[in-house]
């Protein structure tokens, strides 16, 4: 019995470890992951790296991205950051 006390301290401090820190990670990555599911040619995206760019064509592990009128590009899609809207 009083070995469990002992041990209820760090138990209390993993669940709130694991809901404020792991939980959301593993939300907003699993997000991350079905946005680059649903990538398709036209949208617009901003790449980790700062550009932002059009999608010419979505392949399984990478897009090529129009940059401007002349540039096309291949892009692995973990460089994706985001959707832009507008």
């Amino acid at each position: 019995m009083e070995a469990a006390g002992q041990f209820l301290p760090l138990i209390f401090l993993f669940g709130i470890f694991y809901f404020l820190i792991i939980r959301p990670q593993q939300k907003q990555q699993k997000e991350h992951t079905d946005m680059l599911e649903s990538l398709k040619k036209g949208d617009k995206v901003l790449t980790t790296g700062g550009l932002y760019a059009e999608i010419v064509k979505v392949e399984e592990d990478f897009i090529k991205i129009k940059l401007n009128d002349t540039s096309i590009v291949k892009l692995d899609k973990a460089f994706v950051n985001r959707k832009v809207d507008a």
